[in-house]
């Protein structure tokens, strides 16, 4: 039997675009998320990628938002084509 591994956030490749369906984690590392527009149905791009990928630059909702690695992990995203 396969295992379906969610897809995170820090994944995704440079003009990826994606749907945000969870955010794992609890307590303020989770609230700031919501707080910063990471709410699940929100469609994103990323727009540049550190050669690390640490950070990782976002397009949501209007603006650019940058993520570190480690919080860009806590989100769990469905990439979309185009």
């Amino acid at each position: 039997m396969t295992e379906i591994i969610d897809k995170t956030l820090n994944m995704l490749e440079t003009g990826q675009r994606a749907r945000v369906i969870q955010i794992k984690g609890k307590g303020n590392s989770r609230k700031r998320l919501l707080e910063m527009g990471m709410v699940p149905g929100t469609v994103l791009s990323v727009t540049k990628k550190a050669p690390l990928g640490d950070p990782v630059d976002f397009k949501l909702k209007g603006y650019n938002l940058s993520l570190r690695k480690q919080e860009a992990e806590m989100i769990v995203v469905e990439p979309l084509e185009g």
